[in-house]
């Protein structure tokens, strides 16, 4: 639902010869063309490491304590994945309709602000992908009971209103938060709970890594966005705490995705401190870039995002 984004590679970006307006810049929209990779810009396939990875960790806590079920597992993490997709949708279009991706946006190419696809394009594109989110949800309701259609019509709603509506949340310093609990808590809980048929206290504790460093991306794009979000009206967290509370915000995110898995006291999950030294680079590089300069570090939050619950959920694995 939240718009953590990370920067697509050359490589994704190449080969597109569709006219960009003068405000994207060469290096991003001028090889952009094609309707299919136009739509792969607007779908941001680099943000879906943060849809994946609860799925993967609510499913080994439903795993350690007994219990794998393939198909619920699957309709979950299709259902995940569509509802970040359809957030980034809604993301694209609802931004450059606010005016916050104007001529001086720092990030990665918007479809919709770029000139690559019409705002109508977008938007229906959003509706087939939440259709097909509901889809899962239907079978998730099936065999987890009515529950999941609460679960799913918030997530729904959440990503629409994070950037849409009279009052978007994001909008509002509030999108750190929605993260938190729909990346993490709702997310995590949810994937154990469609195939335990319960919420184990496991799988709240194992939500809060997961969730804070999915809104660590959030933050590191919102400290890049600082300056722009603040002239076009958008009061993020980063732009209320200023940019030295940001960091710390960044910093005790990563601090509670490393300390949450050890309260569990799993000896085996110490493995998921392998990845604290790249904690510790990626916060001294946040905190001594800014501007465009940020855009990999977004990349490489994410990544460490994977990496981390990936080795947290082959830990909680019981083998």
């Amino acid at each position: 639902m939240s718009r953590p984004e990370a920067g697509l590679s050359a490589t994704g970006r190449a080969g597109m010869n569709v006219p960009a307006p003068r405000h994207v810049r060469p290096e991003d929209g001028s090889r952009l063309g094609g309707r299919p990779r136009a739509w792969l810009v607007a779908c941001r396939p680099a943000t879906l490491v943060v849809g994946v990875a609860p799925v993967l960790v609510g499913t080994a806590c439903a795993a350690a304590l007994g219990h794998v079920a393939a198909l619920p597992f699957a309709a979950a993490l299709f259902g995940a994945l569509f509802l970040q997709i359809g957030s980034n949708l809604a993301n694209d279009v609802f931004d450059h309709e606010k005016g916050a991706d104007g001529a001086d946006r720092l990030g990665p190419t918007r479809a919709v602000a770029s000139g690559l696809l019409t705002g109508a394009q977008v938007r229906a594109g959003m509706v087939v992908v939440f259709g097909l989110a509901l889809l899962c949800g239907v079978y998730l309701t099936a065999v987890a009971g009515p529950a999941i259609v609460v679960v799913g019509l918030a997530s729904i709603a959440a990503a629409v209103l994070y950037t849409a509506g009279p009052w978007p949340l994001g909008y509002h310093g509030l999108g750190d938060a929605f993260v938190m609990l729909f990346f993490g808590f709702v997310a995590v809980c949810g994937s154990a709970f469609v195939q335990l048929g319960r919420v184990p206290a496991l799988a709240v504790v194992a939500a809060i890594p997961v969730g804070a460093l999915a809104t660590a991306v959030l933050v590191v794009n919102n400290i890049r966005d600082r300056e722009t979000d603040a002239r076009a009206g958008k009061r993020t967290l980063a732009v209320r705490l200023g940019r030295r509370g940001a960091i710390v915000e960044y910093a005790l995110l990563l601090a509670a995705a490393y300390v949450a898995p050890l309260t569990l006291g799993r000896p085996r999950l110490l493995v998921t401190l392998i990845t604290l030294p790249l904690g510790f680079v990626l916060l001294r590089k946040v905190a001594g870039t800014t501007g465009r300069a940020l855009n990999p570090l977004l990349g490489k939050t994410a990544g460490l995002t994977a990496l981390h619950s990936a080795i947290f959920a082959a830990a909680l694995w019981p083998w």
